[in-house]
C-alpha cells in the first residue's frame, strides 16, 4: 500500500485532453499517461485528436521520414 498518493503533474490554467475519458480537463486531473497537452486554451485541447491526426499525416508524408527500401535507409 502506498503511503503517499501521487498527484498527476500539471497546473490549473493548463488544458489537457483526457484520452481515457474523451474530455477536456483543466489542470492535473487524470494521470499524465492518459492525457495530451498541456494546451494554452480549452479550445486547443478540445481539438487535440484532430491536431494529432493532422501532424501524423504531415509526418507520414514527410520525405525525411520515409524508408527508401528494405534496407531501412531514410532520405537525407
Amino acid at each position: 500500500m502506498a503511503l503517499f498518493k501521487r498527484r498527476p503533474a500539471g497546473r490549473a490554467g493548463e488544458w489537457y485532453y483526457c484520452l481515457k475519458h474523451g474530455t477536456v480537463e483543466e489542470g492535473p486531473e487524470c494521470r499524465a499517461a492518459d492525457r495530451m497537452g498541456p494546451y494554452g486554451t480549452r479550445e486547443e485541447a478540445a481539438h487535440a485528436m484532430e491536431t494529432a491526426r493532422e501532424r501524423d499525416e504531415e509526418w507520414r508524408n514527410d520525405p525525411r521520414w520515409r524508408d527508401e527500401g528494405e534496407g531501412g535507409k531514410t532520405a537525407d
